[in-house]
């Protein structure tokens, strides 16, 4: 083996490792504006379901979190934009989960390596997330959801409706108003 190729394949196995994607290869990387999907179904919000894992909580469903406002954020930690969309979430989680916000991570992997659960625990060390998460290995609450992005969101109202999703990195402001004005806080 050449000491190029070499070099080549520790760059890739450390790519892979560290959960870390690249430019030209990963789609998430390609895309520089969020992709917007439409402002809300107003459908009734489909449960967690087909869930290998839940971290920080026991299972949960929706019908149990009737009366709360839900944010339903899908992501993976191997994807650039949806590692870069976790400061908000876990911002907007500390600032309104005692008044009434309950999120929930669905981390649903694109990739082999991504549905360890070991590195999903040390992913959710390593960006701070305290809030529950649900693997989703087999992409079941991901096609329940109908969802096609990573990262997405989808903001659930006191009764179980969808009433906001976004798809991409953006759009904090708009979400933090839509989470404020359910809980009818101030943002």
């Amino acid at each position: 083996m050449t000491l190029k190729l070499l070099a080549v394949s520790a760059a890739l196995v450390g790519f892979a490792v560290t959960g870390a994607v690249i430019p030209g290869i990963c789609d998430e990387v390609s895309r520089a504006s969020p992709v917007r999907v439409a402002a809300a179904s107003h459908e009734t919000a489909p449960d967690f379901t087909g869930i290998n894992n839940w971290f920080n909580s026991k299972p949960l469903n929706i019908a149990g979190l009737r009366g709360k406002v839900v944010l339903v954020d899908f992501w993976t930690y191997g994807c650039v934009n949806c590692v870069n969309t976790l400061p908000h979430v876990t911002s907007l989680f500390a600032k309104y989960k005692d008044r009434g916000l309950v999120v929930v991570g669905v981390h649903t992997p694109e990739f082999p390596f991504e549905r360890s659960a070991a590195n999903v625990q040390a992913a959710l060390k390593r960006h701070g997330i305290t809030y529950p998460v649900a693997q989703d290995n087999d992409s079941k609450t991901w096609n329940a959801y109908r969802n096609q992005y990573w990262p997405a969101q989808y903001i659930i109202d006191q009764s179980g409706k969808i009433v906001f999703q976004h798809a991409g990195e953006g759009s904090y402001e708009q979400i933090d108003r839509t989470v404020a004005r359910l809980l009818n806080v101030d943002s």
